[in-house]
């Protein structure tokens, strides 16, 4: 192919529907991954919100992405079958503190399967669970007690990892944690979905690139806390991690 050709080659796309609960950080998700913002208020999402992202694959591969941001109330809502269809990825978005947001996502399959229920072709299913942190300052006694993963906080969770990867397994579908607060893993999530539609496999460079710094507040210590943490006063408020 010559250069002019390549060029002139139109760039892939990829519809991709995000589905799930409202409340459960959906339209967070969508507008992170886009725009790379964070909305702090909630705003239910009526009817639909469409996303254009372009993101570059292996192989210099030009790939737009359309975003479609499901509102949760139209689960039963003539206009779903329309605009699940065609869809070669459905983000069956949960979260993590919600069991109930988990379990209704048998419900949203159903609906997915009716639509492409005579479709040879059927759409890549991701499963992800959204950590949605509290609106609050992070504790710097929470940052150093779990340095590997420091954003879990697991006393919050109701849905426990291996029943996520459980219903992930038995289903076929593949397995996401993100949080949209932060960023974290938000465009690793898209891209592999990307990736895995197109058959292109990324190598563990790739994935790590596609890992964001987060960013949080430390919280000073009471005076008595200091006694038993030897933080130093001089270290910087601010805590980036990878």
């Amino acid at each position: 192919m010559s250069d002019s050709e390549e060029e002139e080659s139109p760039d892939r796309q990829l519809k991709l529907v995000v589905l799930g609960d409202g409340t459960t950080g959906k339209t967070s998700l969508a507008t992170r991954f886009a725009q790379e913002t964070f909305g702090k208020q909630y705003k239910q999402t009526i009817g639909l919100d469409f996303f254009l992202k372009r993101i570059i694959l292996p192989g210099n591969l030009n790939v737009t992405l359309q975003v479609w941001d499901v509102g949760g109330q139209t689960i039963g809502g003539k206009m779903l079958d329309k605009y699940i269809y065609g869809a070669q990825g459905i983000l069956l978005v949960y979260d993590i503190t919600n069991g109930q947001s988990f379990e209704n996502l048998e419900d949203w399959y159903n609906v997915v399967k009716k639509v492409n229920e005579e479709s040879e072709i059927q759409p890549l299913v991701a499963v992800v669970g959204n950590k949605k942190l509290p609106e609050r300052k992070i504790h710097a006694k929470w940052m150093f007690s779990d340095l590997k993963n420091p954003f879990d906080l697991e006393h919050m969770r109701t849905v426990k990892v291996d029943k996520h990867q459980r219903f992930c397994q038995e289903n076929n579908f593949s397995s996401h944690f993100v949080s949209a607060k932060t960023g974290d893993s938000v465009f690793l999530c898209f891209q592999r979905i990307a990736a895995d539609i197109l058959g292109i496999k990324l190598n563990k460079a790739e994935l790590e690139q596609s890992q964001h710094i987060v960013r949080a507040e430390l919280v000073k210590y009471p005076e008595e806390d200091n006694q038993h943490h030897n933080i130093s006063n001089s270290q910087s408020k601010v805590c980036s991690m990878q």
